[in-house]
């Protein structure tokens, strides 16, 4: 090969490398600099503030009281309905049967169906009270049989 061929093809590659490099960093420079005008970094408060959340401290918290599941025992012979839409219940020991008056009953979201008035209730499955006045009683074929469950919203034991 001739010095003025091999000249121009180091050349050609060179020139090749070189923009292949520069398109490349012009390509990933696009993306926001984490932290940056385009990208800032918040605070968890200032979210909180922004959606309109309380931003206190968990200590502080004035609605703590209605996140926390609380155990509650159901004698036989007793209901435990919910008195506001979206009360949860977990059933832990026990023979539980859905209640409701009307033809609609309560949702078991675990595994996704609809536990009408007298459908028995397993136990540890998440039960959803879409409607006040609806709930769980104990089993009342099974003898001495009560309830313990884990509630989450506003109930009553009637």
């Amino acid at each position: 090969m001739k010095w003025p061929n091999l000249i121009a093809a180091v050349l050609l590659l060179s020139s090749g490398i070189v923009l292949g490099t520069v398109w490349h960093s012009n390509a990933n420079g696009s993306q926001p600099v984490p932290g940056g005008v385009e990208d800032p970094v918040v605070t968890k408060s200032y979210v909180d503030k922004l959606l309109g959340q309380n931003g206190g401290s968990s200590g502080s918290s004035s609605n703590s009281e209605d996140t926390a599941m609380k155990v509650v025992t159901v004698a036989a012979g007793k209901k435990l309905l919910a008195t506001e839409e979206g009360t949860e219940f977990i059933v832990r020991s026990g023979k539980a049967v859905a209640y409701s008056e009307e033809k609609d009953g309560i949702s078991n979201l675990t595994s996704g169906t609809d536990l009408v008035n007298g459908k028995a209730v397993a136990n540890n499955n998440l039960i959803l009270s879409p409607r006040a006045g609806r709930g769980i009683t104990p089993d009342s074929s099974v003898s001495n049989n009560k309830l313990i469950v884990l509630v989450k919203g506003k109930y009553q034991l009637k």
